[in-house]
Order: structure tokens, then C-alpha cells, then sequence
């Protein structure tokens, strides 16, 4: 048993929810409990690809990133539904509450995926019994099944976490490795993709054993600083803490979207890349942050895809700023083939109240003439309080995320 009382090693769980978006799906409309089931995009829109899948509809080959011709091919009675991101937005917000019942020091990674650290929870249950009970709380709340894993480290947690679903607990121990890990797959390993598993089969490192055994100053010829840090994963070593704050780390905010079709038109374009830097506002104001760097991304009808960035000389945060600093580059490297994808991040992000100001000659005069309201800012803030001027923690329907993959609302549990 790993334990959890004081000075006897940390204990951490990963919480891996099982076909999340099918799930909730499920969860919301019960008929589709057992079926086969299928999340994507609009085909009208060139976005046919699934997304997710249910059990159901992994049996019969139905996979991630297919087609959904395919998908059907393969299953020709899978229901099709196009995904809801409030609904799964909700579901994830109750999910991390009922972590947070259990500690403060849970660590949201994801829409549907988290660590806590249970060390210091002061329980007369074994780490064992409290996942089976978190498992069952999740189950009957929600009704969405998830998978636990339970070990020293995050990294072993994660790993756990996905040898037993749906509905599966393990226990992964430092000691066990050679028995539990090791004999995996080297791509199986999380922080594995696929080029590097290429390289290191290619070396003769076929397993999580084969990594752990190996010889570092190979490991870092071959991958770098990575080889080392991934021959310590393997042999169990992994010091990262579950850290609560983590969540408001972040350092590029961004949106793309597929056009409707592959397009030349450059009045086609300029819409669509206003409306993503429209986008990218938004959540940029949600988290009242600016960026020192823009980068777009163009994907071609051949599925070629390319990105551009440049450093700027001060932060930006509104559309007009994004858009024009976007529509340069844009200008500068399309090769004038017709574009499928395009996408606009604004990079090298901080929260505003970390940004010194550094006036220049293209601010000074503006910043200057604002003198007389900071100082009535300052006047007010001292009679009332530093938040006089806070706005309503709100947000509208427009700034709600299009997609999974945006995480700057993974705090909304705590709200």
C-alpha cells in the first residue's frame, strides 16, 4: 500500500475521465447508454473527424482522428453528434469540485483530467479506498465513469491512470516497476509521441525497460535534455509537484479555425483572421493579460502547414492590435496557394499586473496625457480599495470557448 501519513512519501492520484465528451453526452440524454457513439465536427464544414468515441463504438473500429465516413464504415449504425463544449465545460467544472472536496492541492491539466496530492488529507482510509470511494462519488453525481491512478509521482499516477479503463484503478509502486512498467511498449509512455518512439525503436529501445536500462550520454545525444529527463520517468523519478496555481500558467493565448472551403479570396481571409484575433481578445480580457509576440498559422489545400511569428516591441491586447500585426505576416509569407486552416496565437503572455510599463518615445505622450485619471485612480483606490475599478467576474456567451483544447477556464471550479 502507498501510504499517506506524514514522512512516508507523497501520494498522488491522476483522475483520467473515460470518453469524456460521449460520456456527458450519455450522461445527458440516457438513450445513448450502450450505443455506439460518436463526437465530431460538421461535415458541411470539413470538419468530419471524430473526436472522441464510446466503448461501444471502439469495438467496432471506430477511432480518434478518423473520418466520419470511415467511422461509418467501419460502423455503419454509430450516431453522429457534434460537440458541445458548454455542456462538457459544465460537467468538468463539477468534476474538479468534487476533487476539491477532498483537497485543495488538485492540479486541473485539462477539460477532463487532473491531479491531486492527497498526502496531508487526514482520513482513516487508505489511498486505496478513498479512490474507489472518488470513483463512486463521480459515478453516482455525475454519472461519468473515470479512471484512477494512484502513485508517488505524477508521472507513475498518469501512467497508471491508463492501464485499466473504463472504470479502473492502479496502483503504480517505485519498487513493482520492473514487473508493471517496464515491459510496456516504449510508445505506450507518456511524454512519448511518435517521432521519438521512432527514433529510440531505431536504437534498439523497444520498451519502458529498454529506456530505463539505457545509457544517458546516448539518450541525451539522441533527444537532449529530454532523453535524460524520460530515462528518469522510466525508472520511476519524477519530483514535479501537483501545483494548484498552475492552471494560470500560460504563455500563448490563440484560436484557428478550417474554412469552409479552400479559398485564394483574400477578402475571405481578412474575415476570418479578424474574426479569430476577435477571438483572441476575448479570452485575452477574460484573463486580463497581454503578449509581446504574434504568430500565425497557415495550412494549404495540401495540408501543408506553416507558422510565422515575430517579437514585438511592446504588449498587445486588443483585436485591432492582433489583427494588424496577424495581417503583416499573413502578407508576408502566404506563397498565394489556397489556404485550408488558418490560425493566430499571441505568444509571450503575462497577466497585465506583472507587466512593468517601460514608457517610450511612441508612448510617452499618450501615457502622459492620461496623468490626471491615474491619479484619480490612485485617489479612489486609497479611499476605497485597490478593486474600486474590478469588473464582474462574468463572462458572455461570446467568450465562452470554442473548443477543448482552450484551457483559460480550468479555474472555474474554484468560482
Amino acid at each position: 500500500m502507498i501510504a499517506n501519513s506524514a514522512g512516508k512519501g507523497r501520494v498522488i492520484f491522476h483522475i483520467d475521465m473515460n470518453c469524456f465528451y460521449a460520456s456527458v453526452e450519455a450522461a445527458y440524454n440516457p438513450s445513448l447508454k450502450g450505443k455506439p457513439l460518436a463526437i465530431a465536427g460538421n461535415p458541411e464544414e470539413r470538419k468530419g473527424i471524430v473526436v472522441t468515441s464510446s466503448y461501444e463504438a471502439r469495438d467496432k473500429g471506430v477511432k480518434t482522428t478518423m473520418t466520419i465516413w470511415q467511422a461509418k464504415k467501419n460502423c455503419p449504425e454509430l450516431i453522429v453528434m457534434p460537440p458541445n463544449f458548454e455542456r462538457y465545460r459544465a460537467a468538468s467544472k463539477e468534476l474538479f469540485k468534487i476533487l476539491a472536496d477532498i483537497t485543495p492541492n488538485v492540479q486541473p491539466v485539462s477539460i477532463d483530467e487532473g491531479y491531486m496530492d492527497i498526502t496531508d488529507v487526514n482520513s482513516e482510509l487508505s489511498p486505496l479506498e478513498m479512490a474507489h470511494r472518488l470513483q463512486k462519488r463521480i459515478l453516482e453525481e455525475l454519472d461519468l465513469p473515470c479512471s484512477i491512478g494512484i502513485a508517488p509521482n505524477k508521472f507513475l499516477a498518469k501512467m497508471g491512470s491508463d492501464m485499466k479503463k473504463p472504470l479502473g484503478i492502479t496502483v503504480l509502486r517505485k519498487r513493482e516497476l520492473a514487473s508493471t512498467l517496464w515491459p510496456l511498449p516504449i510508445g505506450e509512455m507518456y511524454g512519448v509521441g511518435e517521432k521519438t518512439a521512432t527514433k529510440l525503436i531505431e536504437k534498439g529501445i523497444e520498451t519502458i525497460g529498454d529506456l530505463a536500462t539505457h545509457n544517458t550520454y546516448e539518450l541525451k545525444q539522441l533527444l537532449g535534455i529530454n532523453g535524460e529527463r524520460l530515462k528518469n520517468r522510466a525508472n520511476g523519478i519524477d519530483n514535479r509537484q501537483v501545483d494548484p496555481e498552475a492552471v494560470f500558467e500560460f504563455k500563448s493565448i490563440g484560436s484557428s479555425q478550417t474554412l469552409p472551403f479552400d479559398t485564394v479570396d483574400e477578402q475571405e481571409v481578412r474575415k476570418l483572421l479578424a474574426s479569430l484575433a476577435e477571438s483572441v481578445e476575448r479570452r485575452m480580457k477574460r484573463k486580463n493579460a497581454a503578449g509581446q509576440s504574434i504568430q500565425i498559422m497557415i495550412r494549404y489545400k495540401n495540408r501543408k502547414t506553416i507558422t510565422r511569428s515575430k517579437k514585438l516591441y511592446r504588449y498587445i491586447d486588443t483585436k485591432d492590435e492582433i489583427l494588424y500585426q496577424a495581417e503583416e505576416l499573413f502578407h508576408l509569407h502566404w506563397n498565394q496557394e489556397p489556404i485550408r486552416l488558418l490560425g493566430i496565437t499571441v505568444q509571450d503572455v503575462e497577466v497585465k499586473k506583472n507587466i512593468a510599463k517601460q514608457l517610450d518615445l511612441f508612448t510617452y505622450e499618450e501615457e502622459a496625457g492620461k496623468e490626471k485619471l491615474y491619479q484619480a485612480i490612485e485617489d479612489l483606490s486609497e479611499k476605497y480599495g485597490n478593486d474600486v475599478f474590478k469588473k464582474l467576474d462574468t463572462i458572455s456567451q461570446d467568450e465562452q470557448p470554442r473548443t477543448s483544447f482552450q484551457k483559460d477556464f480550468l479555474d472555474d471550479y474554484r468560482k
